[in-house]
């Protein structure tokens, strides 16, 4: 045995909400708004993981997740539909679109880009629980600090002459804002007719009441780690770092329309967390 093999983690905020999606399946009422339980196969936790505090203690940013992984599977589904025959993930972590919709998956070149430790667990555990590896899953593994991540893309095989949905959800919050306008100037120079869907953080003071205090346990917790939270936007912020990057046309998708679209007539008292907005800009 190769006492020097290392050991490969996926990262804990991907963990996080993976687990957070199996949640939904558990404790909360029909209809489901998405039924995802692979990331829970994946990571195999203890017996007790839903009684970890960040899983105990945060319904309404269970069903902020939830909500936004609906939509995206929503919007790419159209998309593809309508001939998107391209589906890249930047930030992708423990998503199983590619196992749980294969019928839409099998019609797209599906780009997962992550860290290369959270990618490479991902793909070692995917095959050692039968899933595998299909054709149309491409996975980009980036260290963000040294490489390009658009870079690694093409190397992939990305095709820069197709259009093309590109989502980023749960990644703004981390970068700075010069960072911001780059990736957003960069998935500006795809083909005509690709889509951004990528999700930006309110600041503190647009949040309603109830989810103030959350927020300043998770940016607490969040400096703690090590990962502090850094950028945050108002929506009229969001559409203006859109038109300055180039986007031909762009709109703000808010927790409300995301609540009327998928929690109305809910018997649980679930709803989403406001602190998340969707950017979707069309190239």
């Amino acid at each position: 045995m190769n006492q020097n093999r290392k050991i490969f983690e996926p990262d804990n905020t991907a963990v996080r909400t993976a687990l957070w999606r199996a949640l939904h399946i558990k404790v909360d009422a029909n209809p489901l708004i998405l039924e995802d339980d692979i990331g829970l196969k994946l990571i195999a936790p203890p017996e007790d993981w839903q009684q970890r505090p960040d899983m105990k203690f945060t319904k309404r940013l269970r069903a902020s997740i939830v909500a936004r992984s609906r939509y995206i599977e929503d919007f790419v589904t159209e998309q593809g539909r309508l001939g998107i025959s391209q589906y890249v993930i930047l930030g992708a972590g423990l998503d199983t679109f590619a196992q749980r919709r294969r019928d839409i998956a099998s019609r797209l070149h599906l780009y997962e880009i992550d860290q290369p430790d959270t990618l490479t667990w991902k793909r070692q555990r995917l095959v050692e629980l039968g899933f595998g590896i299909p054709g149309y899953l491409h996975f980009v593994p980036v260290n963000f600090e040294t490489s390009s991540w658009w870079k690694e893309l093409l190397k992939a095989g990305f095709d820069i002459r197709k259009p093309a949905v590109v989502a980023c959800t749960g990644v703004t919050l981390y970068l700075t804002k010069e960072a911001i306008i780059s990736t957003l100037k960069q998935i500006a120079t795809l083909a005509s007719g690709s889509t951004l869907a990528m999700t930006f953080y309110l600041p503190i003071g647009l949040l309603d009441e109830e989810d103030k205090p959350m927020q300043e346990i998770a940016e607490k917790g969040a400096r703690a780690a090590g990962t502090p939270f850094v950028s945050f936007f108002t929506p009229h912020e969001i559409l203006d770092l859109a038109r300055e990057t180039g986007y031909k046309e762009a709109k703000t998708i808010s927790t409300s329309e995301l609540e009327q679209l998928y929690f109305s007539g809910r018997t649980d008292n679930l709803t989403p967390a406001s602190g998340e907005v969707f950017l979707l800009a069309t190239t």
